[in-house]
């Protein structure tokens, strides 16, 4: 039997940029500023525009990786863009 675990909680942060790259930089600044909280899931970060949120849009790929490294991933997970060419790696080239 699996172990139960109490729900997370997901923070909406609406925005008055009107552009998908605007809003990626913005989640991008934030993740280098607040990236030592470990509270914060910033490899989870979606875009969706105002009045489609049900159409959410990956901005990092978030793969886990191979190697040692924190829990629940030994190595973590892919930093890099979401659709990114070539291997994964723990922060963006």
């Amino acid at each position: 039997m699996a172990p139960v675990t109490d729900p997370c909680w997901i923070i909406h942060l609406p925005t008055r940029l009107t552009s998908a790259d605007e809003a990626a930089a913005l989640a991008m600044a934030l993740r280098r500023s607040l990236g030592h909280v470990l509270a914060m899931d910033f490899g989870e970060t979606t875009l969706s525009e105002e009045d489609r949120q049900s159409t959410r849009t990956r901005i990092w790929c978030d793969a886990p990786l191979d190697g040692p490294g924190p829990r629940p991933y030994p190595a973590g997970r892919c930093g890099r863009p979401a659709g990114h060419d070539g291997g994964c790696a723990p922060t963006p080239e």
